[in-house]
């Protein structure tokens, strides 16, 4: 890993907190992601399972974690299964976790080989009324490749028939979705690398680059500063591209009189960051470019303040909604009377706005969340509103990250410019 050591208060902390969630008898199994191929011998860059992250903190193929509470083996409350290493392995792949170290990374006491699992499993399976299986049940998520934790689901439920089997994941859900104090931290880091890379790019554009020097000039800063890279793949959208709303191309000339879109963010110890900036390609807003700039930026300081304990997100997002609507109104782009008698349930705001304005973030950048419960402190949400005017070739989206508190909404991105005068005075500064 590129991160510094994280501190293993974090994991010991996360699995008390899901082990107290487990009834009397019950016993989880967390397994790692796969080892994904790529073509002929080589691996997609691996990237850990994030719940299996969460409650240990090792960022390493092949391990596999029980929790057993009451379990009534001294010992064996809970049990880490780390790859066994080899000097083959060594030689071809590198250092992998000694068991000291994986007792130093996650807390877990109790730690022992992948090889060993299935012996391990098949005593304290005899011991236990209910398996707490894993999977990945965020909304927006779909596979047609069987994952480890599917796999294992499957393999579970013939191996052991007799006994009950729940679901971790709405456990885990509510425990990812609140963020500790070191979170926090991890993610203020990976917010840090992605403004020092933007302000980067407020040096380096002109009309004549290419969108992907821009990228690669954000890589670069990340890469340099311990992240592992993007925390998802980096849209540098100018001029008319800033309407695709996952355009990942990167490949058009930045032109003068364009505005480009910007969303990237960093990751660092696996924990996102997501920030959208949109700049005038030549340095200046013109008139248009600015009003419409102006429209966005008034919405997500208004969205920001929205975003409290007890709000539930449908109906936040409706009442950004409604903003949104009086601003494309102002902007000309919609006709008050045509808004009043619109179908509700086919707001005409959404022809210029089409996606929803915050999400959760942490571990994922699209992260786990309880959108049927209301907003609680500790949870961390994007703010993203835009207006996307395709015969105008004009594209603006701005997004911040947010910590809820009890008292207030925290923005973790004060320090990255977004004014448009700062903008463009500092754009034009390093020009001069």
């Amino acid at each position: 890993m590129k991160y510094s050591p994280i501190d293993s208060a974090l994991f010991i902390n996360n699995r008390r907190d899901f082990a107290q969630q487990l009834p009397k008898g019950s016993m989880a199994v967390i397994n790692s992601n796969d080892l994904m191929p790529r073509s002929a011998d080589q691996d997609f860059k691996f990237r850990q399972n994030s719940d299996l992250l969460f409650l240990t903190g090792i960022d390493q193929e092949e391990t596999r974690l029980i929790v057993f509470p009451d379990c009534p083996l001294e010992g064996f409350e809970e049990v880490l299964f780390i790859r066994k290493t080899n000097k083959h392995i060594a030689v071809w792949d590198g250092h992998k976790y000694t068991k000291e170290e994986a007792t130093k990374a996650s807390g877990i006491q109790k730690i022992q080989w992948t090889e060993d699992f299935d012996g391990v499993l098949k005593t304290l399976m005899h011991l236990a009324e209910t398996c707490y299986l894993n999977s990945n049940e965020h909304g927006r998520y779909t596979t047609k490749v069987p994952t480890a934790d599917m796999r294992f689901a499957k393999e579970m439920r013939e191996k052991f028939p007799f006994h009950n089997f729940e679901r971790a994941a709405p456990i885990l859900t509510d425990l990812r979705s609140v963020k500790s104090a070191i979170e926090i931290d991890l993610m203020r880091e990976a917010i840090k690398i992605t403004g020092n890379a933007f302000n980067k790019v407020l040096r380096f554009m002109q009309p004549g680059v290419m969108e992907y020097e821009v990228e690669a000039l954000i890589l670069h800063e990340f890469i340099a500063n311990r992240a592992t890279g993007p925390a998802y793949p980096s849209i540098i959208a100018s001029g008319q591209n800033a309407c695709i709303l996952h355009y990942v191309d990167n490949n058009q000339e930045c032109r003068d009189g364009d505005v480009i879109l910007m969303d990237f963010g960093a990751e660092y110890a696996n924990y996102a960051a997501d920030l959208t900036r949109s700049i005038p390609v030549n340095g200046r807003f013109t008139d248009r470019q600015r009003n419409v700039y102006d429209a966005v930026l008034r919405v997500m300081k208004q969205a920001t303040q929205m975003l409290r304990p007890g709000v539930f997100l449908d109906e936040y997002h409706k009442q950004v909604g409604s903003i949104v609507e009086e601003e494309l109104i102002h902007l000309g782009l919609l006709n008050a009377q045509d808004v009043k008698n619109q179908d509700p349930q086919a707001p005409l705001y959404k022809k210029y706005f089409m996606h929803g304005t915050s999400h959760f973030l942490g571990l994922d950048v699209h992260d786990v969340g309880d959108k049927t419960k209301p907003i609680s402190a500790g949870n961390v949400f994007t703010v993203e509103p835009g207006i996307y005017i395709p015969d105008e070739g004009l594209g603006i989206r701005i997004e911040n990250d947010v910590l809820v508190t009890e008292t207030a909404t925290l923005n973790l991105m004060e320090d990255i410019p977004v004014e448009a005068e700062h903008l463009e005075d500092l754009m034009n500064a390093v020009k001069a």
